[in-house]
């Protein structure tokens, strides 16, 4: 479970577009962006998520605190 904060900020941390976030996840371009214009924790298909955390994590994107409540980003520098 992540934000659409979370989303947001990791994707500026890499660099990335949506495209390239769509590319990378196999997900639909359209699908992150209404994911990234929900309010808090994105409400979506679990296997969907998995696939966004997946590509960022691989990235170097790791996902910190309570997304509800703190929830951060950091950049794992390989």
């Amino acid at each position: 479970m992540i934000s659409s904060s979370q989303l947001k900020a990791a994707r500026d941390l890499l660099g990335w577009t949506a495209k390239d976030l769509s590319v990378r996840s196999e997900v639909g371009l359209a699908t992150i962006r209404r994911y990234e214009l929900q309010p808090g924790v994105i409400n979506s298909n679990k296997a969907v998520l998995a696939s966004l955390i997946s590509a960022l994590n691989q990235a170097g994107i790791e996902f910190l605190g309570d997304p509800e409540v703190n929830p951060g980003v950091m950049l794992r520098i390989k």
